[in-house]
């Protein structure tokens, strides 16, 4: 089948690099990637494996971590900035 599409550039590179790397084509490139893709089952696409056996005490299980994250970065930047 013929059609046209529009890549992204971040695919776009990806696809050259990976043309530079095995000496294929880039059609040949192209489907091998979309038949990788479409062919894995959802289990195979992301592995989590836990960093910690044990879970968190409990005093930490309220805790909103992405705001404290928020917190820590806004304190480095102030310190940059004072720099």
């Amino acid at each position: 089948m013929r059609t046209t599409v529009t890549i992204e550039p971040d695919n776009q590179h990806l696809l050259e690099e990976e043309m530079t790397r095995t000496g294929l084509s880039f059609k040949e490139v192209l489907n091998r990637s979309i038949r990788r893709g479409l062919l894995l089952d959802s289990e195979d696409k992301i592995k989590v494996e836990p960093l910690f056996l044990n879970s968190l005490p409990s005093e930490f299980s309220e805790v909103n971590w992405n705001h404290i994250a928020e917190l820590w970065d806004d304190e480095e930047t102030l310190r940059e900035l004072k720099r």
